[in-house]
């Protein structure tokens, strides 16, 4: 079983499965956006930045694949965009849940450096305040999609990596 986790976490199709995720969580949260009227918070927003995080680390695994140091920290960083897009995905849920409270304004809090909000305000500009997501498919709204989503990934995300390291570490 490790084998197969081990090739799995290796493989092209592991990446490409990624950057579909990525792509269709954006493309999904555009929809809503745009098609059904659901105006983004500052948290929908920074959840859509992690996702990007995540595309991007996934397109140039597919780009690199062939170089396994590359290979490894492409793991890392993708734990990390897990780990943000989970924390973003329980400040939502904690939000519209009321058991999270903090300061969740029309700002999107971005530096200057970094300014998609700017640069990209069709898919990065804050339109409403947060309190509440839309209810998607069963009763389910899209703060509880999102934190079992994130969750699952983040878990993976980590299972691979330290596989990966390993397997690192066992080649040397």
């Amino acid at each position: 079983m490790l084998k197969k986790i081990l090739m799995i976490s290796e493989s092209k199709n592991y990446w490409l499965a990624l950057l579909v995720f990525g792509l269709g969580l954006e493309m999904s949260a555009l929809f809503y956006q745009y098609v059904l009227d659901y105006l983004p918070c500052v948290l929908c927003i920074h959840v859509r930045i992690w996702l990007l995080g995540v595309i991007a680390v996934s397109l140039l695994a597919l780009l690199l694949a062939k170089y396994k140091l590359f290979l490894s920290a492409a793991h890392v960083l993708m734990t990390i965009m897990m780990a943000g897009f989970f924390e973003r995905s329980y400040q939502t849920l904690g939000t519209e849940r009321g058991f999270v409270f903090g300061d969740c304004n029309m700002e999107s809090g971005l530096p200057a450096w970094f300014a998609l909000d700017s640069w990209l305000p069709s898919v990065f500009k804050v339109w409403e305040a947060c309190g509440y997501t839309p209810e998607l498919l069963f009763g389910i709204t899209m703060a509880e999609a999102l934190i079992v989503l994130s969750s699952l990934l983040l878990m993976i995300s980590i299972v691979y990596t330290i596989n990966n390291i390993m397997l690192q570490i066992r080649r040397r």
